[in-house]
This record gives C-alpha cells, structure tokens and sequence, in this order.
C-alpha cells in the first residue's frame, strides 16, 4: 500500500469510527471517554479528537468526562423510537393500565412508552389525567371522556411537549394516586437518567405529589446513562418493563422498595 492510499485508508477508518460513536451516543445519550478508549481501542486523546470533530459538526456536545447529544432529541431519532420496541411497549402499557383503578387520578410523562399506556388506559373509567404532552392528551380526548388537564406553555415539535416558566408549579396544584413516568435510562448505580432537564423538573414536581410512582421502561434502558439524574429508583414504587432487569439491579429491587410488575407469558 501507497503512502497515500494508507493515508486514504486511515481517514476513512477515522470516519466510520465517528460514524459509529455517533449511533452509539444517539442510542445511549451519553458515552463516557473510557468507553470510548476500550470500545474503540485508542488512546484517549484520539477519542477527546473524535468528540471535537463531531461537536465541530454540531452533532454532540463535550461534558465532563464523556459527550452528549448536541440536543436532547432530533426528530429522526423521536420517529425511530416509535418503532423500536414497539411490541414490547404495548405489553408494558397493559400491565401499566392493569394497575389503575377506574377513578382515579394519575400524572402521565411525555414520550413514546407514555403514549402507548395512554392507548392502554382509554379502556378505563373515570380517570383524570394530567399530562404536558400533547401527543398523550390527544390520545386519551380523542377515545375517552376522562377528565384532562394539560399545562400552557411553547410545544416542542419534536415529541408534543409543552413547557413553560410555570409548568412545575402547575403539575404542584394537583395530588395524584399515580405517577407514571419513562426515563431514557436506568445507569448501574439504580440512577433514573434523562435527556432534558425541563422534563426532569416537571417529573420530578409529579413524583412529589404522588402516592405511588410507576417507572415504565423496555429493557433497552437497562444499564444507560444519560444527561440529567432525575432521582433513583429509591423514589419508584412499581417498576414495568418487559424483561427482567440484569442481575446487578434485579437483585437491589427489594432494597430499593420496588416491586417488579412483567407482563405475563402468552399460554402455549
């Protein structure tokens, strides 16, 4: 090989690394340089060079110790989100709506897990709902006639958010038998991790104001950081998901005062 075409050779290398630490910062929300070192094989400073020249490009952001998404979400990955673990979702959304009673009054989160329990729910009676999501409020007018409340404030195109100055204040007004809420990551040490720490505020004022908290998550959030902590699933009273947890945090549940809810086995 040329010295031009071994130089040709290590660029293009070069690029399909940072194409692939990007699908991976796109799919856990936050890679920190250690993992980049031992997934990569290089050194550190090649990875530190990788993270410039991808927020060069606008596409993440450099935070102590690792990188993120230059913005929470993008809309390309909001629509991937909606099919991926689509199946999985819809059977964490019927046990999520096997544990609440007709009547009564829950805080519903934003995202794609969310709007699935709010397709689940419609089946209920007499719920009053409080949700910032305009995509869930929709869902639940649309095919119920639950009582609704939804806060003012700037809608984010990407997943129907609504937030404002007073959101956080506005979800305080309410006391709720249930809040029910999705993360984008459960990391190893039982920390809830999110993306937006407006959302986090507004989940955050909700769990404080409810009896019990429902933590609805598929099993690709197991073992994922993200930018902001939202608290720990000391703060869960119920956990959903689909699978059950690896055995690093399955086994800390019971310490933690969560109770584990899966869907049941389709009968052979």
């Amino acid at each position: 090989m040329t010295i031009p075409e071994a130089g040709m050779e290590a660029a293009n290398k070069k690029e399909r690394r940072q194409a692939s630490l990007l699908r991976e910062i796109e799919q856990r929300h936050y890679v920190s340089i250690e993992e980049i070192t031992r997934r990569y094989s290089v050194t550190t400073q090649t990875a530190r060079r990788d993270i410039m020249a991808l927020e060069e490009q606008g596409k993440v952001r450099r935070l102590h110790g690792g990188v993120a998404l230059a913005v929470p979400l993008d809309p390309g990955t909001y629509r991937q989100r909606r099919t991926d673990q689509a199946a999985e979702k819809t059977r964490i959304a019927a046990v999520v709506a096997s544990l609440i009673p007709d009547g009564a009054t829950l805080f519903l989160d934003t995202g794609t897990t969310c709007e699935a329990i709010a397709r689940a729910l419609v089946t209920k009676e007499r719920l009053r709902i409080v949700t910032y999501s305009l995509r869930v409020a929709s869902l639940i007018s649309e095919h119920s006639d639950f009582t609704l409340a939804i806060p003012g404030g700037f809608v984010r195109p990407i997943d129907g958010g609504v937030s404002g100055e007073d959101t956080a204040d506005f979800i305080r007004r309410f006391k709720f038998d249930y809040a029910v809420l999705s993360v984008s990551g459960i990391d190893d040490d039982g920390d809830l991790c999110d993306d937006d720490h407006t959302e986090v505020a507004i989940v955050s004022a909700a769990m404080k104001q409810a009896t019990q908290c429902v933590l609805a998550v598929d099993n690709s959030k197991f073992g994922k950081g993200a930018l902001v902590r939202l608290g720990s699933m000391r703060d869960v009273d119920l956990l959903v998901t689909d699978r059950a947890p690896p055995p690093s945090l399955a086994e800390r549940l019971p310490d933690f005062g969560v109770a584990l809810h899966l869907p049941q086995k389709a009968s052979a």
